[in-house]
């Protein structure tokens, strides 16, 4: 196996908070080490590209409390093709990169693994999501600060709901995973969650009004993950049409939930994460996700890393069930 000497970075998929801390980890702990590193802007896009440019301590200076990426980021159609993985394996040797720290989501890293088994080139990905739905990772980097982004305008949210007497349907991003709706709703005091792992049919929707009922108040927040089909929009037409007599509105938070500076937690977990890629690399690790698990530094094949099973405790459901009566 020849020795790396230059490791390629990049972010994919959709930014989220702290990727420029893992950026700036990756880049100063591989400089650290004796690497070179290479940026590669606009994700797999910009790999395919050619978008590649030498890195420095002075490039990720500044930049580990910014939100966003500095690289750019991009949801490629043409890696998932055989030619367009071919152009990225070109543009790997041109530039002499050897390794290539990917830091993405399930998607992303999805790629990383194709990508790493037809060419048999070296890579490493970083759990970058606010989804939250990558396995072997306690937390993704982002997680933390949106579920704070969250928290922030429901809180406000709240004021007009208790003011007007509303009920609120608040959707929020999550995909196919409800951690960011489910931990919401209870760090914001929200009489119901509605997510992916628990089924909702019209009896607990009934349950859910009569909580707000209870209280002695006409108003309450429920927190909705995102769908195409179940989204915040189709439980509100249900409650007016089931609940005629409640004063029903909806509040999709959409991209804000991406935005702002991170929180401390994603900021340390981008850092250590990054400097686990390079310690990764050095000790000959291959096509593995560096994750923090009962805060310790782990190392999870790519294959299991993007699982669509991660472990969702069904103990929150019940924690919100006995604190919003």
């Amino acid at each position: 196996m020849a020795k790396i000497k230059t490791i390629g970075v990049l972010t994919s998929g959709g930014d989220a908070p702290g990727m420029n801390a893992a950026i700036r980890a990756v880049t100063r702990a591989g400089i650290c080490n004796g690497f070179n590193i290479k940026g590669v802007f606009r994700g797999y896009d910009g790999l395919i590209n050619g978008e590649i440019t030498d890195f420095s301590t002075e490039n990720v200076s500044g930049i580990i409390m910014q939100g966003g990426t500095i690289l750019k980021t991009a949801r490629s159609k043409e890696f998932l093709t055989t030619v367009g993985k071919e152009k990225a394996y070109e543009q790997m040797q041109k530039n002499q990169i050897d390794a290539l720290v990917v830091i993405g989501g399930n998607g992303s890293l999805t790629g990383a693994m194709h990508f790493a088994q037809e060419y048999d080139v070296c890579c490493i990905g970083l759990p970058g999501t606010i989804d939250n739905d990558l396995y072997g990772t306690d937390s993704t980097i982002g997680y933390d600060t949106t579920m704070n982004t969250i928290m922030d305008c429901v809180d406000r949210i709240r004021d007009t709901a208790q003011s007007h007497e509303r009920i609120f349907f608040v959707e929020v991003m999550g995909r196919d995973a409800g951690f960011l709706a489910q931990n919401s709703a209870i760090a914001c005091g929200a009489e119901a969650a509605i997510i992916p792992e628990e089924s909702t049919d019209v009896d607990q929707l009934a349950r859910f009004m009569e909580r707000g009922i209870r209280k002695s108040k006409k108003s309450c927040i429920v927190i909705v993950s995102e769908s195409p089909k179940c989204g915040a929009l189709y439980y509100a037409d249900r409650v007016k049409h089931e609940f005629p007599e409640f004063d029903v509105r909806v509040s999709i938070l959409g991209h804000l939930q991406r935005g702002g500076r991170p929180t401390a937690h994603d900021r340390i977990l981008a850092s250590r994460t990054g400097v686990g890629a390079i310690d990764a690399i050095m000790q000959g690790q291959r096509n593995i996700m560096v994750g923090i698990r009962n805060n310790e530094v782990v190392y999870v094949p790519l294959i299991e890393a993007i699982r669509s099973d991660k472990p969702f405790d069904k103990k929150l459901i019940h924690v919100l069930d006995e604190l919003s009566i």
